[in-house]
């Protein structure tokens, strides 16, 4: 089968398009998928580019949507033709953080082979059912960006409507959180550096816009447009980002740190969020129950996410080129 592989030490240039073996028919609890979509996110790229070192020959991408082609003795949750996503976190099915998964030894795509590849065979709780109706593409944007979305607002923020929620750039996640906010019946307030996004977050609803590149004190804006700031902050930044975002959120409010695009360490003030009591959170993705609440509310409010282009199996490095570059507004999908 085809499949695309990264050769140590990494770089879109070390990207390679692989002839493996067929994984054969499934198991005792096993599902045999056949892949036809994945979607990009920033720790893909970069398991890609080498920043994060994996294994040589590693089969690249956490996230896949395909269909149920053989399910093994045991099975009971699936039947072939089904439509199935993965989970980011495989080993975790319910409850709270463990061990295990403050690592990325059971990722796809990192620690295991992920699903840049035609077909797959894995245990049957590797996967949830997608949404009813759902192309592959949508789905593929599940398990990863959506998946954070829902826990940054809805798990772990108990968001509520009239609360405020304040969104850094127009990736995968924040596009994914301003459709559950606004279908909560929030208030959002989207940033981002490109006027044109901005525009574009509007149409998505957005209530209130900020281009932090014209003004740099973005925190104080949005206590200009709040009175007192927002109740939640979706943060993907990190140390570049979260004192302006402490500055922009409510006392007694919280904050989902579920990025670290600007690096990973740097400093911030402690004072201040002591002092505004506010609860910073760290989250990675999500569990497989949490996968399939979200799935179930993506089909009660009809939300379908939105996705700026699409590339072939063959064109992963090209898809990489277009996300490093910043150049997306919401989910980059490959699909084959």
């Amino acid at each position: 089968m085809k499949a695309v592989t990264v050769c140590s030490p990494g770089g879109l240039d070390h990207l390679k398009i692989s002839d493996l073996p067929d994984p054969g028919a499934p198991g005792f609890n096993q599902i045999r998928v056949a892949v036809h979509a994945s979607s990009l996110n920033f720790h893909d790229l970069l398991v890609a580019n080498g920043s994060i070192p994996t294994a040589d020959g590693r089969v690249l991408m956490a996230d896949a949507a395909g269909v149920v082609e053989e399910v093994g003795e045991g099975v009971t949750e699936f039947k072939v033709g089904d439509l199935v996503v993965s989970c980011f976190f495989p080993q975790w099915q319910n409850g709270l953080p463990f061990t295990q998964v403050t690592n990325f030894s059971g990722t796809p795509g990192d620690g295991i082979d992920g699903f840049a590849c035609e077909y797959v065979v894995r245990p049957a709780t590797d996967f949830t059912l997608a949404p009813c109706g759902w192309g592959y593409t949508e789905a593929a944007t599940i398990p990863t960006a959506g998946l954070t979305a829902w826990r940054a607002l809805i798990v772990n923020g108990s968001l509520k409507a009239g609360e405020k929620v304040l969104l850094l750039g127009t990736g995968g996640v924040s596009i994914a959180a301003l459709q559950l906010a606004k279908a909560t019946g929030a208030q959002v307030i989207c940033t981002s550096s490109s006027n044109e996004k901005l525009d574009r977050a509007k149409i998505l609803s957005a209530d209130y816009l900020i281009n932090y590149q014209e003004i740099a004190e973005w925190g104080k804006k949005v206590l200009e447009i709040t009175e007192d700031g927002v109740d939640h902050v979706v943060e993907v930044g990190g140390p570049g980002t979260l004192d302006q975002s402490i500055i922009a959120t409510k006392a007694g409010g919280h904050i989902a740190l579920i990025g670290i695009l600007t690096g990973q360490q740097g400093t911030l003030s402690t004072r201040r969020l002591m002092t505004k009591q506010i609860r910073l959170q760290g989250l990675i993705v999500g569990n497989r129950c949490q996968q399939q609440d979200y799935i179930a509310a993506l089909e009660q409010t009809g939300i379908r996410p939105v996705i700026d282009c699409s590339f072939s199996l063959d064109e992963l490095a090209d898809a990489f080129d277009k996300m490093q570059n910043g150049q997306h507004f919401g989910k980059i999908v490959i699909k084959w």
